[in-house]
């Protein structure tokens, strides 16, 4: 008799609330290109130019960011990732079965708001390449200052929620294509104003040392003082915000998600190819061309928003970057937001929450403060979601470990945990608490809270029942895992198998766009390494801007053109798998 026939309520589980099966797991590759495509984003704009303005120095922020984005890295390899690999669930199925139903629409509306507003900071980063071609004023303020400011943020959000509603797949695939001409663009641009920078230090338009580098970037770029002059931030607050940066989807488990399909623990490891192309050198070029635009417009970094700088790195292609970087991050997120809100409206389709949470993100977005504030927002996010973490973390890791049980709760077929809910409750209570008193820096506030939390939750469980044994549940649900395991061995859903495109038409496609990307960098080195006076850097940065949008239009084209007949080809073979 077959599996589904003695187990029917599997057939009407949802496939999302199952661990994954042992067919659908990926290789490295699928991580290493999903780290990158998603951590080398609009965002980089905006904190690469907020180091510069909290008055880091160039040797804290070469320093500060490699050691940071390390601890990121491990972050999601030794915490993140066993236990993604180990249950095959995401955080929220995870949360559901240790702490109940009402600890999970908590944490839901929590993820609801985090969303919402990170997706506003996005719309509002979009927004100001496009008020930048209509001559708007930058918004500096936290609240609009121009009606017509409001009516580019209300245009631009309207087509990323339609898109996040209906078309939330194509704009995934299209985000793949993205992050290789995000890296090069964003170095490129750095290319592009050093030599200016490199004038106004050293009245010399070339470099013949890395003391030079260090001088310019300690004179004009990362000077140690902020934009009101005093001591700035230092080493170990840049290593704490790249730590932190993140907290929220290695501390914070959100990325259980992603990892649950990877084959093998170390593939956390790929993390790293977006925190160091993403959170190393594309902040450091973001630094370097909010300096450069400062020096090029005589104004202060702070009178700057990122049209302004992607405008006078990289001209035309500077408004391509900041509304194509801006909208695929703001759909991800906005997606992930319509998802969290459809978890706690059950009754509700998945597009009518993304709709109303969109109109909700699109008022957010006209208020310029939410890009302004990005590095706070970003770290208090972190202290919010930390905590549940913490919680996970207790039960899955320590508990065996130390003699108590694991999926307590469900065992005594709880709908809420008290544990859970009193832990997440005081840690936020003490979280915010430290950084009210201001016991320590606020981008390492996270680690303190994670730790409270594991401390009082493992006491809480153990006094409301952890530390009892429940052999006859707990032999239930390994039995139900293994049932689960031969239901999906036996099910026809296996993930057909990726077909590589080797047509003549998709490698000319394929070797089109990686010219481009290559004419692209050569122009930018030849601003940056081949301008002997202004003179010439001026007739360079000229060349370097046409070709740079001409290549980016090619690169574009070419690659969505073969991207699609890829899918187009897979999805061929799909459908002839599935009717034989």
């Amino acid at each position: 008799m077959k599996i589904e026939q003695q187990n029917p309520s599997f057939a009407n589980v949802n496939e999302e609330q199952l661990p994954v099966a042992k067919d659908k797991l990926h290789g490295w590759k699928h991580f290493a290109g999903l780290y990158a495509g998603e951590h080398v984003a609009a965002t980089e704009f905006v904190i690469g130019a907020t180091f510069v303005a909290l008055g880091a120095t160039t040797k804290d922020i070469i320093l500060g960011l490699l050691i940071g984005n390390l601890l990121a890295m491990c972050s999601w390899w030794l915490i993140t990732t066993p236990i993604a690999v180990e249950t095959r669930m995401s955080l929220y199925h995870y949360l559901n079965k240790i702490a109940g139903n009402s600890m999970t629409k908590l944490y839901n509306w929590a993820n609801v708001i985090i969303f919402t507003v990170i997706s506003a900071a996005m719309i509002t980063v979009s927004s100001t390449a496009v008020r930048f071609l209509f001559d708007i004023p930058a918004q500096l303020n936290w609240y609009p200052n121009n009606f017509w400011f409001v009516l580019i943020v209300l245009a631009v959000g309207s087509v990323v929620v339609l898109v996040a509603m209906y078309g939330f797949s194509t704009v995934a695939s299209f985000s793949k294509i993205c992050a290789p001409w995000l890296f090069v663009i964003f170095v490129s641009g750095s290319f592009a104003l050093f030599p200016a920078i490199s004038n106004h230090v050293l009245g010399t338009t070339t470099l013949t040392s890395w003391s030079d580098f260090i001088q310019i970037g300690d004179t004009s770029i990362w000077t140690g003082f902020n934009d009101k002059g005093e001591a700035g931030i230092g080493l170990l607050e840049v290593i704490g915000f790249a730590w932190a940066a993140n907290s929220i989807t290695h501390f914070g488990l959100i990325d259980m998600a992603i990892l649950r399909y990877a084959k093998r623990k170390s593939y956390g490891l790929f993390s790293g190819v977006g925190m160091f192309f993403g959170h190393y050198i594309a902040w450091i070029s973001a630094g370097i061309m909010g300096a450069g635009t400062a020096v090029l417009v005589q104004t202060s970094i702070t009178q700057l928003d990122p049209g302004d700088v992607a405008y006078h790195a990289l001209g035309l292609t500077g408004f391509v970057i900041i509304i194509v970087a801006g909208w695929t991050t703001a759909n991800a997120n906005l997606y992930r937001a319509g998802l969290a809100a459809q978890s706690i409206f059950t009754q509700a389709s998945r597009r009518k929450a993304t709709a109303v949470v969109g109109v909700v993100t699109v008022i957010v977005a006209c208020f310029p403060f939410v890009f302004t504030q990005m590095l706070p927002l970003l770290t208090y996010a972190g202290l919010i979601v930390v905590p549940v973490g913490g919680i996970v973390f207790a039960e899955h890791v320590l508990f065996p470990k130390i003699g108590l049980t694991r999926y307590w709760v469900k065992y005594q077929n709880l709908s809420k945990s008290t544990p859970a809910i009193a832990s997440w409750g005081l840690a936020l209570v003490f979280g915010f608490g430290l950084n009210f008193l201001d016991v320590i820096s606020f981008y390492y506030l996270f680690i303190p809270t994670w730790i409270f939390t594991i401390v009082i939750y493992t006491w809480l469980a153990k006094k409301y029942g952890a530390d009892r044994k429940y052999p006859e549940a707990k032999q239930a649900d390994e039995l139900e895992l293994e049932q689960i395991k031969q239901y999906q061995a036996q099910m026809d859903n296996k993930t057909p198998e990726f077909i590589q495109d080797t047509s003549l038409i998709t490698r000319l496609l394929n070797i089109t766009s990686f010219t481009a990307l290559l004419v692209i960098t050569f122009f930018a080195v030849q601003v940056m390494f081949y301008s002997p006076s202004m003179q010439s850097y001026a007739l360079n940065k000229s060349n370097f801007e046409l070709y740079c949008f001409i290549g980016t239009i090619i690169y574009f084209i070419s690659s969505y053109t073969a991207l699609k007949r890829q899918n187009k080809l897979n999805c061929i073979e799909a459908a002839a798998g599935q009717s034989s």
